[in-house]
């Protein structure tokens, strides 16, 4: 008899306990990781060409008084930049693909 109500009582507080994971069993998994594919397709999109517009007025301005040697030190150290800019997202190309070979 203490033996039945022993598993009754074992079984009910089973009961309540898968009932009340259920929800959290059964939920949607989190979402993974950050869209960096639509940060830099944002960014070279939309503030790339803003930027190299600014630079180009501030460069027609500068040559126009006749200041040519400070427009060529300029676009020198912007298409410098450039290629930095442009190794940075390379470098997000390049992690994805060790981090998947790694990890796969």
């Amino acid at each position: 008899m203490i033996a039945t109500e022993l598993v009754d009582t074992a079984w009910t507080s089973a009961t309540y306990v898968t009932d009340a994971l259920a929800p959290i069993l059964a939920a949607e998994p989190a979402p993974s990781g950050f869209n960096t594919e639509g940060v830099v397709s944002f960014l070279a999109s939309n503030v790339a060409p803003i930027l190299l517009a600014v630079l180009g007025v501030i460069f027609i301005g500068r040559a126009s008084k006749g200041e040519i040697s400070k427009v060529l030190t300029s676009s020198a150290i912007a298409i410098v930049g450039l290629a930095f800019i442009a190794g940075a997202a390379t470098l997000f190309f390049v992690g994805d693909y060790l981090i998947n070979l790694i990890f796969e």
